[in-house]
């Protein structure tokens, strides 16, 4: 597996100590405590984030995050709680992402991403398993669900990366660049209220909307972000024969929803169902009606 890119915190202990202490107040605020699980990959060290991990009477679901998040973004306000079920999860960080995991990354139009994917489940004795993607990890979960459709027992997308190019709307382009450019807690907060989110419906808590400012901020600032962002897979999604269900906020400006919808029907042949959730952002993740779908999913397979 060849590293096409690689992205660092700036200073690495300090930087990590933050991201630590960072979720130290997620746990405190969610009354949980992770189980921290490091594994050796083929491009460096992948850290995983777990619950129930050694119960294996329970359904598995692994998860991959969207670009610079963390996959602990969808346990904020306990937001796992809503698939209303107890599962053996993995929040699994990607390498490239401002996380604990290394910073280094293959090229994005290979399909090395499914075969470091397939590496994880393999090292973590994971033999079959639900996969769900935010943004980026629903371009994660197609390369798995390319190279290694037999692990999985279905694959739900959330606002995925891979079903149409990034939009170039000028909205979105301002929204996105703003705190790139200047990477304040104004900014990022107008990102999130234009992009990520759809208040009043689509919001998180106060607490928690505060770690997530808190995160990007910081992200935005110690961390040199090399990886590649998603791309349009297109006729490469006819690949993919794991089943496959599609959740989509329809306030979505990264990657407007009709769209992304047309183009999964087009080329994802095992695609099983479409969820339009109304007066929902990007974040779709951390919407509590997207995980009670996926629950009952889940549940429906059992």
């Amino acid at each position: 597996m060849n590293i096409k890119k690689t992205s660092y915190f700036k200073d690495k202990q300090r930087d990590i100590d933050y991201f630590k202490q960072w979720v130290t107040q997620l746990e405190q605020a969610n009354g949980r405590t992770y189980e921290s699980i490091t594994i050796p990959t083929a491009i460096g060290n992948t850290h995983i984030w777990g619950l129930h991990t050694q119960d294996h009477s329970l359904e598995t679901l692994v998860i991959f995050p969207g670009a610079r998040t963390t996959a602990l973004f969808w346990d904020l306000d306990k937001g796992l709680d809503n698939l209303n079920q107890k599962l053996r999860i993995f929040l699994v960080e990607t390498n490239g992402l401002p996380n604990l995991s290394d910073g280094a990354s293959p090229d994005i139009k290979s399909l090395d991403f499914g075969y470091w994917a397939n590496e994880v489940l393999e090292k973590l004795g994971i033999e079959k398993a639900f996969i769900a993607g935010a943004s980026f990890g629903g371009l994660v979960c197609m390369k798995l669900a390319i190279v290694h459709p037999e692990k999985i027992k279905a694959a739900f997308l959330l606002n995925p990366g891979c079903l149409q190019p990034f939009s170039l709307t000028f909205s979105n382009l301002y929204y996105n660049l703003l705190p790139i450019i200047k990477p304040t807690e104004k900014n990022v907060l107008k990102f999130l209220d234009k992009a990520v989110f759809a208040k009043p419906n689509h919001v998180l808590s106060a607490k928690a909307e505060k770690m997530l400012v808190d995160y990007e901020v910081f992200a935005l600032r110690r961390y040199t972000d090399n990886t590649q962002k998603p791309y349009y897979m297109n006729h490469e999604l006819a690949q993919v024969k794991a089943e496959t269900y599609l959740l989509e906020g329809d306030k979505d400006l990264l990657f407007p929803f009709k769209k992304s919808i047309s183009n999964a029907q087009k080329h994802i042949k095992r695609l099983k169902e479409v969820k339009v959730f109304e007066n929902v952002g990007h974040g779709i993740e951390t919407y509590p009606k997207a995980m009670n779908y996926i629950g009952d999913l889940i549940k429906s397979h059992q």
